[in-house]
């Protein structure tokens, strides 16, 4: 089974991505195109801005209630014949959903793309207990084939090219290596539909709950999510608590959003909204099973700057943005979540310790804070991390440098405070920084600072002496 980098070492699996250039141009360009569909889809939405807040005001309420709404959903769903169950972990949830998938036999489970399922490693539970777990997302198909894990919130795949893909294709399924696009996909397709046909048990998640009649929403492209839910005898949900929202009219705002900020589109090819198992004879699973996950999600609701957390939609529309993904890419951050986004969930979801350099790989910039369609604040949460970072036992890496920094920052505010004292820094500076590049290729931490970075130069003349100089003439 595919395993995440280690995200302790953040630093080091991101100097290596650096390296990687044929991933980084492929990377850039994709993140181009969705970030300029998304802009283009947006100038046809003037109301952008009143829907950010409508979504975000119900997201608000749904976590200031959440185990109002919860309760509200499972009375609703189990009403309509679902079964809901509670995981108050990963361990608890990948046990819930084994025991189901390798119920009367069943060998083999499709599964349509799920960042929860990532997140707790049930690929490797299923396999534990001898039941095949097979994506049918074309980007997570093509990741499971490579033994890779995903590399982005809503493209998997995102970093690799064609030639690529025909190569791994060439090598698993025997086709050509010069395969085009539909070819290509034409292969996928054969393959996975002998899956579905073979399935006893099809493993969703959910882009959203619905309180008010125990339904869950998937939004998708392919059509695979469709047959997944649709085709085995049984299917089951694995969602997080945060997706509840209170009523089915709650959707519209958000079926405006997350489209429009995921992939650049007015709305998705198929939006599947389902209330409970199939009727007798009726078409579709004969069991419906949501398993709700809290995972470390209950932590978070405990303060109000980390509840925020809990309103993302998963659109990644931050990722397609962020300097620092589009050069390091998804596999660095060591997470099922990457990106901006994952640098805030991943170190309240996982230990902090172990995700302690998370929360410093962002150059705080604000973009993702722009895109975010719920507008959830990703520099005040970094930042709130970083402090617990910095405040936490000697355990934690991050945590040493601490007074160092507090030096270096008190010295800077000194020298910030009085024009004069400013200037006569930049002076110094102009006649020692030959001085500096030397010692910063040489000395910790300067030497580890400078790797992948272009020190900028101070211009030889500063503006208020041009200016100033101007004036007089």
């Amino acid at each position: 089974m595919a395993e995440h980098l280690p995200m302790e070492r953040f630093a080091q699996n991101a100097a290596a991505a650096l390296r990687n250039t044929t991933q980084r141009n492929a990377l850039r360009a994709a993140a181009d195109v969705f970030d300029g569909r998304r802009k283009n889809v947006l100038e046809t939405a003037p109301e952008w801005q009143q829907w950010r807040q409508h979504a975000r005001a119900v997201k608000n309420h749904v976590l200031a209630h959440l185990d109002h709404y919860l309760a509200e959903f499972e009375r609703n769903a189990t009403a309509r014949g679902a079964v809901v169950h509670w995981a108050q972990d990963a361990d608890v949830a990948n046990a819930i959903v084994a025991d189901l998938a390798a119920g009367h036999g069943n060998t083999v489970a499709v599964k349509s793309k799920s960042m929860t399922t990532e997140e707790i490693h049930l690929n490797a539970a299923l396999a534990d207990v001898g039941v095949e777990a097979v994506e049918t997302d074309l980007g997570e198909w093509i990741q499971q084939l490579a033994d890779e894990v995903p590399f982005h919130i809503v493209v998997p795949a995102i970093h690799k090219n064609r030639r690529q893909v025909a190569e791994l294709f060439a090598e698993k399924l025997g086709t050509s290596s010069d395969a085009d696009a539909e070819a290509l996909t034409r292969a996928a397709r054969d393959r996975l539909r002998d899956r579905f046909a073979r399935a006893g048990v099809g493993i969703s998640g959910a882009n959203f709950l619905v309180a008010e009649t125990g339904s869950i929403l998937i939004l998708e492209n392919e059509g695979n999510a469709r047959l997944t839910t649709s085709v085995p005898r049984m299917h089951i949900a694995v969602v997080g608590i945060e997706k509840v929202l209170p009523r089915l009219a709650d959707l519209d705002v958000f079926l405006r959003l997350l489209p429009r900020s995921g992939t650049g589109q007015q709305l998705t090819t198929y939006q599947s909204i389902l209330t409970g198992k199939t009727p007798v004879g009726g078409e579709g699973p004969e069991e419906l099973h949501i398993v709700l996950l809290d995972n470390g999600r209950s932590r978070m609701l405990k303060e109000e700057v980390t509840r925020q957390s809990l309103a993302c939609i998963r659109c990644g529309a931050c990722l397609n943005v962020c300097p620092v993904y589009q050069q390091v890419g998804g596999h660095a951050y060591g997470s099922v979540y990457p990106g901006p986004i994952g640098a805030v969930i991943t170190p309240q979801l996982a230990p902090l310790e172990r995700a302690a350099e998370l929360p410093f790989a962002s150059s705080l910039c604000g973009a993702c804070r722009d895109v975010c369609p719920v507008a959830i604040d990703i520099p005040q949460l970094l930042l709130h991390l970083r402090q617990q970072v910095r405040e936490g036992d000697d355990t934690t890496r991050a945590a040493k440098p601490q007074l160092l920094e507090r030096l270096a920052l008190r010295a800077a505010l000194w020298l910030l405070r009085s024009p004069r004292r400013y200037r006569s820094a930049t002076r110094f500076w102009r006649w020692a920084e030959p001085w500096f590049g030397w010692l910063a290729h040489r000395l910790p931490p300067l030497s580890r600072w400078r790797q992948g970075r272009t020190v900028p130069r101070l211009a030889r003349r500063d503006f208020i002496s041009l200016w100033q100089e101007r004036r007089r003439r």
